[in-house]
């Protein structure tokens, strides 16, 4: 017994060092044909019927068609992200994927201490520098990006055609660059088709925990239908399904992020403006199955079917004929260029 106990005191130990463990490169990828994916949840973690969800996806679909293996981590609390993504690095996986934007520092950091690891970060934040030049990520290290505002545009233009008022909303979550681009985008799509329309904008927070306060959705969600709003856009996690539940409560409006959330508040959700997560996720792993992974900023629009909208069976009544021509027409406009969308405040 006491032979056991010392010998399972021996493997704990072990196991807690890989997560610190610092080498100058990463340990030899498994042999074998297949190769071995590792993706870290964002907070919420599965479930979220929204991003997390969408990484999913693309992963399974990974392990289905392309015979690849997948390792899902799902942190606890905002410091496990960095073990996680540690953990798998050390053990040398062919490619660490983390999935949202509180990953970006994190991932850099160890693209620099695992060379040979390939790391792919979904919604990485690119840093700049002081004349607001792209400082480039590491050159193991994918920074796979959407175009966000041209999605929100569309919606926006939907809102304000549809709505039935002059007065438009939008929830975001965390208060921060990349939800801000949602926000622009969707203040110019409603101001493209509506220029004398107030587009009420409110925020659920300034830290992380903004994505995942239904609560507090649901308030700012009510306030808003309060003032006149028919209509209202959230970009801001599981935050959001409080607007679904203030949708429902008033009778009003609401328009999904990242996922088709429809089923969230059926007959309630106008649409939802979509992100490829699970497309960029299947892309970055297959490229390393392919032999052909490089770092680097990937971007996707609208012209690389990386953003959209929903448009099917479940809404179509809600979108007249007439509206739907006019947001399809809008969005050939912006892959012309002829329509620019503005992304930072």
């Amino acid at each position: 017994m006491k032979r056991l106990l010392i010998l399972v005191a021996v493997l704990l130990v072990v196991h807690v060092a890989l997560l610190f463990v610092h080498p100058a490169g990463a340990a030899k990828p498994p042999s074998g044909e297949a190769i071995d994916v590792g993706v870290v949840f964002d907070l919420g973690g599965r479930g979220d019927k929204s991003f997390n969800d969408g990484a999913y996806l693309g992963a399974e679909r990974a392990e289905k068609e392309l015979g690849v293996r997948v390792r899902f981590i799902e942190p606890g609390e905002g410091s496990d992200r960095e073990s996680g993504l540690r953990l798998l690095a050390a053990e040398g996986m062919d490619l660490v994927i983390g999935g949202g934007f509180i990953f970006t520092d994190d991932l850099t950091q160890l693209a620099k201490e695992y060379p040979n690891v390939s790391f792919a970060g979904v919604d990485y934040s690119v840093a700049t520098d002081a004349n607001g030049k792209v400082i480039p990520p590491p050159t193991n290290l994918a920074a796979l990006k959407f175009r966000e505002e041209q999605g929100a545009f569309l919606v926006g233009a939907l809102a304000a055609l549809v709505g039935n008022s002059k007065k438009v909303g939008f929830v975001g979550g965390m208060d921060f660059p990349l939800i801000q681009k949602f926000e622009m985008g969707y203040k110019a799509g409603v101001l493209k088709v509506c220029p004398d329309c107030q587009i009420i904008t409110q925020y659920a927070g300034v830290t992380p925990e903004a994505f995942r306060n239904p609560g507090k959705g649901k308030e700012l969600a009510l306030s808003q239908y309060q003032q006149g709003v028919n209509v209202i856009f959230h970009a801001s996690g599981s935050t959001g399904l409080g607007v679904f539940e203030a949708a429902r409560q008033t009778g009003k409006l609401a328009i999904g992020v990242d996922a088709d959330q429809f089923k969230e508040a059926p007959g309630f959700v106008l649409t939802s403006m979509v992100k490829g997560v699970d497309n960029v996720v299947f892309d970055a792993i297959k490229r390393v199955k392919d032999g052909r992974f490089k770092g680097g900023v990937d971007e996707y629009g609208l012209a690389e079917g990386g953003v959209g909208y929903v448009f099917d069976a479940n809404n179509e009544k809600l979108i007249p004929p007439a509206v739907r021509a006019r947001l399809e027409a809008l969005r050939q406009e912006i892959i012309a260029g002829t329509v620019r969308v503005p992304s930072v405040r």
